[in-house]
């Protein structure tokens, strides 16, 4: 009996063995054969589509009685059913001749409306002139194309990349330009044409050739991606309140270069990172995204430069997503980034 005991446990131990060997056997060879497949094919991006096409109106005017109701009655009026709408009302420039400003983010299904969408902006024209308003009109189906911009920090480029091969960013990404060969490997992985444009002995030509390069690739939104190059003016003028940048502050603290060096002679205790439009004064466009994390007094700028690029890539992110759903309003210098 104990005989018998023995070998049936002899067996069932021999029994589970090989069963773990088979296992992880296979285990194997999967994560080979996509290791294998991951080096031969580059990225696809995966689109994520909810739902069907929507269209989203951003407007602005003067306060007053009268335009959410308007706008809700157009979009009735020609059959369409409203899914998302903000509004926030401006009320610090207002006074006794001075009404304050309104603003408004109404998003609205195009199946079954009774306008085409080439058409939208015209029919849309009307109430814009009764209530003196600015009108961006915007559909969810027609992506811009955008470029990022990097220089030789690697850590915001690769996460836009993968939020972009995982259909998170709502834009057809054309292309990486940047004034190092760092990333073009990075770049053929995901399947993204790279383009180096060195700066050499001219600044100013490389500006202009980075500028041709754009023009004729009819990129319409462009991200700097740590990009460590000051932009003409005559470069920001062809794309106003179009270029996102981050900045590795909270701004308007630490403009410039060096940030994490100034923070950590300055003794602060948080440091920050902040993404915004690019004007023509460095680091003072309007405001998109900030965010800011706790740190030590024992941390030096290696620990604080660690810390800002998680603030940076997330930040960014915010920045970009918000701005390619439509969900930012540029006013003066500062913005309405509806949620």
């Amino acid at each position: 009996m104990l005989l018998h005991s023995v070998l049936l446990h002899s067996v069932l131990l021999h029994s589970v063995l090989l069963h773990s060997v088979l296992l992880h056997s296979v285990l194997l060879h999967s994560v080979l054969l996509h290791s294998v497949l991951l080096e031969s094919v580059p990225l696809q991006p995966v689109l994520l589509q909810p739902m069907g096409p929507t269209a989203v109106l951003l407007l602005s005017c003067p306060d007053q009685p009268g335009v959410v109701a308007s706008v809700a009655d157009f979009v009735w009026r020609n059959g369409g059913n409203i899914i998302h709408a903000e509004q926030h009302t401006d009320l610090s420039q207002a006074g006794a001749d001075q009404p304050g400003l309104f603003f408004q983010r109404v998003e609205f299904e195009l199946s079954g409306f009774a306008v085409q969408r080439q058409d939208l902006a015209e029919a849309f024209q009307p109430i814009a002139d009764q209530f003196d308003m600015d009108v961006l009109i915007r559909c969810s189906d027609e992506l811009p194309r955008l470029a990022v911009l990097a220089s030789k920090a690697p850590h915001c480029l690769i996460d836009l990349l993968s939020r972009w091969h995982m259909g998170e960013l709502a834009a057809q990404l054309v292309l990486v330009a940047s004034n190092h060969p760092d990333h073009r490997e990075l770049c053929q992985f995901f399947g993204v044409p790279f383009h180096e444009l060195p700066v050499g002995d001219s600044p100013a030509e490389q500006d202009q050739k980075m500028q041709d390069l754009l023009r004729s690739m009819s990129i319409e939104q462009i991200v700097l991606a740590r990009y460590m190059r000051v932009l003409s003016p005559e470069f920001v003028q062809q794309w106003p309140n179009r270029i996102i940048n981050i900045h590795h502050s909270f701004l308007p603290a630490f403009v410039g270069a060096n940030p994490y060096r100034q923070a950590l002679e300055r003794g602060v205790k948080v440091i920050g990172a902040t993404a915004h439009f690019v004007t023509e004064d460095l680091d003072k466009g309007p405001i998109i995204a900030q965010d800011v994390a706790p740190i030590s007094h024992r941390d030096g700028v290696v620990e604080l430069t660690r810390k800002g690029r998680d603030l940076e890539v997330v930040v960014l992110a915010r920045a970009l997503e918000a701005h390619l759903d439509h969900r930012v309003l540029p006013y003066g210098n500062r913005t309405v980034v509806f949620h």
